[in-house]
């Protein structure tokens, strides 16, 4: 078991990495819980949710919308559910998405916490305080920013995770290397076989080492005015991406990252060999390089990024493998480089 505790300027918190059934006493103490799940959790961890209130929700990034969040706020009603309750989130980033949501905004606010379940759960959604839900098409566009209690992220739940959903959490990994760690990046080159077949040691190095550089940034900046965007790299043109096609949040943000590190390498930010690890890495791991979207499309859809202000939007480039920044541009600039570069 290896704990890493947050400290920000609302909460402090621990994010366990660690078998759940060892962990969980120790967080859960309070015994008027509500479990939130879905419905396919349900069905493969039943024993998860003996003896306690569970509002089970329908899969899919189509279902993190505000009619669900309407109908988690009437069940947490006719349960009786109030302020001394703890609100338990099991389940990937949809589910903590939501719970999260839900949690901060029911009856004003109400404790809860994360069993992550999914690799971009454990990696990147469940850490940080990031809650939303999807609006109109446009991602994460109602949300808060509030911290969880705490994170328990048992890799055991990986093992029935289906392989797509598992090569979806790993372009966040690789995010995450490509904007704070070369060293990361070069692990993660070297070992992809053994991470593709979930290899324990392997698999827990990669979720505690992406923890640590996550915890790092949101201790920096939790309201998300500086550093914390660099955790945006690929998403503008991604976002973008997989509104348009629908594809999971992870294959449109690879192509989105491909995008940036393109406009790096156009920049002469990054060097063509750079540029070539970061496309091998994407392939190493399964991970979409190109994409079909139309560019129009791209383009019309970028008006409606959450980021914008005004005329402008911080895109997220590389200056090296491992270093990110943060530019302003124009978003005729970056409608210029889509019909340049995609």
């Amino acid at each position: 078991m290896k704990k890493i505790t947050i400290n920000t300027q609302t909460a402090n918190y621990d994010v366990v990495i660690g078998d759940y059934t060892k962990n969980i006493s120790n967080y859960i103490t309070n015994k008027r819980c509500i479990f939130i799940t879905d419905t396919n959790l349900l069905k493969l961890y039943p024993q998860l949710f003996n003896n306690v209130k569970v509002i089970a929700i329908a899969p899919g990034e189509t279902n993190k919308n505000l009619d669900t969040v309407e109908h988690i706020y009437e069940q947490l009603l006719e349960k009786n559910v109030d302020r001394s309750h703890l609100v338990v989130g099991v389940g990937g980033g949809i589910v903590s998405d939501i719970t999260g949501y839900v949690a901060s905004t029911y009856m004003r606010g109400l404790n809860f916490g994360f069993i992550s379940t999914s690799l971009l759960s454990q990696v990147d959604a469940s850490v940080g305080g990031k809650n939303g839900i999807n609006f109109n098409g446009v991602k994460n566009l109602i949300g808060t920013i509030t911290q969880p209690g705490f994170v328990i992220c048992d890799t055991k739940f990986l093992n029935t995770l289906p392989y797509e959903e598992l090569l979806n959490g790993f372009a966040e990994v690789i995010k995450m290397a490509l904007i704070s760690d070369k060293d990361f990046f070069n692990f993660l080159n070297e070992h992809n076989s053994e991470a593709l077949k979930l290899h324990q040691q392997t698999i827990e190095h990669i979720v505690e080492t992406c923890i640590k550089h996550k915890a790092a940034i949101v201790e920096t900046d939790e309201k998300d005015k500086g550093l914390r965007q660099i955790l945006n790299f690929g998403h503008t043109v991604g976002h973008a991406i997989e509104k348009i096609s629908g594809s999971k949040h992870g294959f449109a943000i690879s192509e989105g990252m491909i995008f940036d590190a393109k406009l790096s390498l156009k920049l002469h930010k990054i060097s063509n060999k750079q540029f070539s690890l970061i496309s091998d890495i994407f392939e190493k791991y399964k991970l979409p390089v190109n994409s079909s979207v139309n560019k129009e499309d791209l383009k019309q859809t970028l008006l409606f990024d959450k980021k914008r202000e005004s005329n402008y939007i911080n895109i997220i480039l590389l200056s090296d493998i491992g270093k990110a920044e943060i530019v302003k541009l124009k978003i005729k600039d970056i409608k210029e480089a889509i019909d340049d570069l995609y």
